[in-house]
């Protein structure tokens, strides 16, 4: 796994964490960075969001809890390489079962990759994505 901590791009295999949606070409495309400017009653926007929740509670059949706004709804840049710590938390049953280990180890790895707020008070607590999926692979490789 090659990337960059400050562009997100798209994770899609059971075992990693998945980041936000993307509105920037076909997946974290720098070249088309830039949100879709749907509004919110927009149908083309309804339908996406409602595919992916259904897409979401499919992949992640232990997490029964309303699906972070996160996961369902691209950044303005449409780069994000960040999600909240409660988007990681609802994904770490899924990646728990597919790398073969307690919950509680993976729950951990996602505390311990949780950036806090820059200063103590500018913005929200995020994870990011590609430093997260990195210390899986170090720390519970997947067997052959």
């Amino acid at each position: 796994m090659i990337g960059s901590e400050l562009i997100g791009q798209k994770f899609t295999k059971p075992e990693y964490f998945q980041g936000r949606p993307s509105a920037a070409g076909d997946g974290y495309d720098a070249a088309n960075s830039g949100a879709s400017n749907f509004g919110p009653t927009n149908q083309k926007l309804v339908d996406r969001i409602k595919a992916d929740a259904e897409k979401f509670r499919k992949e992640n059949p232990a997490f029964t809890g309303l699906i972070p706004a996160d996961l369902l709804t691209a950044s303005a840049s449409g780069l994000d390489p960040h999600l909240s710590p409660a988007s990681a938390a609802a994904q770490a049953a899924r990646v728990a079962k597919a790398r073969g280990v307690a919950l509680a180890q993976i729950q951990d790895l996602v505390d311990h990759y949780t950036e806090s707020r820059q200063l103590g008070f500018l913005g929200e607590p995020r994870v990011n994505v590609l430093n997260l999926n990195l210390a899986l692979d170090a720390q519970y490789p997947l067997k052959p």
